[in-house]
C-alpha cells in the first residue's frame, strides 16, 4: 500500500516541540549483515521501523536465518544457523543497495558468495570495483556474469594490505567484515570513518573481532577463527537528526532533537548557525531555534568528517527560502541534483552547472505536486512544502518510508499540517 500513497502538506506552520531520533538506517542494515558472521542469536536494538529493514530481513531469511522484529520495542532478533545459503537473489537485492553488505559475511562464513548486483536510490553510480578488488587482494576469485557477482575463497581469505582509492563506505564495510575471520592481518588504508562504520566495528569487536584504528582512516584487522553472537544498540541516525534540525530552521521553529549525537553533525550544525539558527547542546541531544528568515550558506559535500551528501538536499531546500545566494557543490554522487527540478516546481530558483547548484533564495515557495526521487530528496520536498503557500502533494513516498521512521506522526506532533493519503489515480497506476 505504501507504494500508492502520497503526503499532502499545507505550509505555514513552524515546527515546535520535541522529536526522538531512532537508530541509523545506514548502520542497522549493515549490522543485520554482520549478524550472519556468527552462529546463534544476535539481538540488535534501537532499530528504526523503516521499509529497508523489512527488505533486509527478507534477504537474511532467504539466506537461511530467521528474523523476529518487535516493532514496538524496536528490537531485532536474528537466529543464524550453522549452514547458510550462498545466493542473494535479484528480486530483493534490486530494491536496496545495502543488500551488497551480505557479500563480506557470506564469503567469510562459507568461502563463497553469489550476489545479484544491487539497486537502490537513483543518485548516481556507485560501483563495486573497490569491494571486489579488495577481496581479490585477500585471495578471493571474483567473476561477474548474468547480473551476479560470484566470489569464492575455498582456502579461506588471507589477510592483506588494501588501499582504497576513495574512502568508500560500502567497500570499507565489505572488506572489514570479510577480514575479521581471515587468516592473518588485513590493513585497510584510506578507510571510511563515518559513525556508522564505527558502529559496525564496535559490534564486531563485541563478537570477538580484533580491530584497531576504529574511527580512523586506517583499520587493522587481525583475523580470528570464529565470532560469537551478541547484543548491540544501533547508533542514532545522524541524517534523520540533521533533517529535523533543518526542518526546525526552515520553518522558523523551535525543536528539541533527542537521542541524537550532535558531534556527528558538527559541520551541518555549524552551517545552521551561520544561517542564523540558535543551536544549543543538551544532555540527550540538541535544540534548534530559528526566529528570522535564514541566511543562505555555501555547502561542499565530502566524505566524513566532511559535510554529508545525505544532508545536501535538505540544505538546498533551506537555501531556496533564505536571504541571499549560495553555492552547493556535490562531490560524491553525480545524480544527487536530480530532485532540483521538483523543487523548482515549488518556485525555487536553482541553476545547475555540472556538480554545482547555484541557489538564489526567495521569500516564499508555492505549493505544487512533486515527486520524491530518493529518500533524502523526498524528505527535502516535504520540508519545502512546509514553508510553501498552499498545498504541496508529494508522491512516490515509498522512498521516504525507506529511511524515516514515523516521519508523518513526528511532523504532526511538531505542529505540521501534513497527512498520508492515497495517491491520485494517475500516480497509483
Amino acid at each position: 500500500m505504501r507504494g500508492v500513497e502520497a503526503f499532502r502538506v499545507q505550509g505555514g506552520s513552524p515546527l515546535i516541540g520535541e522529536v526522538r531520533v531512532r537508530g541509523a538506517k545506514n548502520s542497522v542494515l549493515k549490522l543485520m549483515a554482520v549478524a550472519l558472521l556468527a552462529e546463534g542469536r544476535t539481538t540488535i536494538t534501537n532499530v528504526p521501523d523503516i521499509m529497508d529493514v523489512d527488505i533486509m530481513a527478507r534477504l537474511i531469511e532467504r539466506l537461511g536465518a530467521s528474523v523476529t522484529f518487535d516493532r514496538a520495542a524496536r528490537r531485532l532478533d536474528i537466529d543464524v544457523p550453522a549452514e547458510l545459503e550462498q545466493r542473494a537473489d535479484y528480486d530483493l537485492v534490486r530494491q536496496m543497495r545495502a543488500s551488497i553488505s551480505v557479500l563480506g559475511p557470506l564469503i567469510a562464513r562459507l568461502g563463497v558468495a553469489d550476489i545479484a548486483l544491487p539497486g537502490g536510490d537513483a543518485i548516481g553510480s556507485r560501483g563495486l570495483d573497490m569491494h571486489l578488488a579488495g577481496l581479490e587482494r585477500m585471495g578471493a576469485k571474483v567473476t561477474s556474469e548474468h547480473g551476479y557477482v560470484l566470489a569464492s575463497a575455498p582456502e579461506r581469505l588471507k589477510g592483506a594490505p588494501i588501499w582504497l582509492d576513495f574512502p568508500s563506505v560500502g567497500a570499507t564495510e565489505t572488506l572489514h567484515m570479510a577480514a575479521v575471520t581471515a587468516d592473518g592481518t588485513t590493513v585497510i588504508d584510506n578507510a571510511a570513518r563515518e559513525p556508522e562504520i564505527v558502529d559496525i566495528c564496535r559490534m564486531l569487536t563485541a563478537m570477538g573481532a580484533q580491530i584497531e584504528g576504529t574511527g580512523t582512516s586506517t583499520l587493522t584487522i587481525t583475523g580470528v577463527p570464529t565470532l560469537t553472537s551478541t547484543t548491540h544498540r544501533t547508533v542514532p541516525d545522524r541524517i534523520v537528526a540533521g533533517t529535523w534540525a533543518v526542518a526546525a530552521a526552515i520553518t522558523g521553529g523551535d525543536v528539541r532533537i533527542v537521542d541524537a549525537d550532535p558531534q556527528h553533525l558538527d559541520l551541518a550544525l555549524d552551517k545552521l548557525t551561520a544561517a542564523g539558527a540558535e543551536v544549543t547542546g543538551e544532555p540527550d541531544g540538541f535544540r534548534v531555534r530559528m526566529t528570522d528568515r535564514p541566511t543562505a550558506v555555501d555547502i561542499v559535500t565530502l566524505p566524513y568528517p566532511g559535510f554529508a551528501t545525505d544532508l545536501q538536499p535538505q540544505f538546498i531546500a533551506l537555501n531556496a527560502v533564505a536571504t541571499g545566494m549560495a553555492m552547493v557543490t556535490e562531490n560524491l554522487f553525480e545524480s544527487r541534483f536530480k530532485f532540483v527540478n521538483e523543487l523548482i516546481r515549488l518556485g525555487a530558483d536553482v541553476r545547475i552547472e555540472g556538480h554545482h547548484a547555484l541557489v538564489r533564495g526567495r521569500e516564499r515557495l508555492s505549493g505544487a505536486p512533486v515527486v520524491a526521487t530518493d529518500i533524502r530528496a523526498g524528505a527535502s520536498l516535504v520540508l519545502a512544502g512546509l514553508v510553501a503557500s498552499g498545498e504541496t502533494l508529494v508522491t512516490d513516498v515509498h522512498h521516504i518510508d525507506r529511511g524515516y521512521d514515523s516521519f508523518i506522526p513526528d511532523l504532526q506532533r511538531l505542529g505540521a499540517d501534513i497527512e498520508r493519503i492515497p495517491a491520485p489515480i494517475d500516480e497509483a497506476v
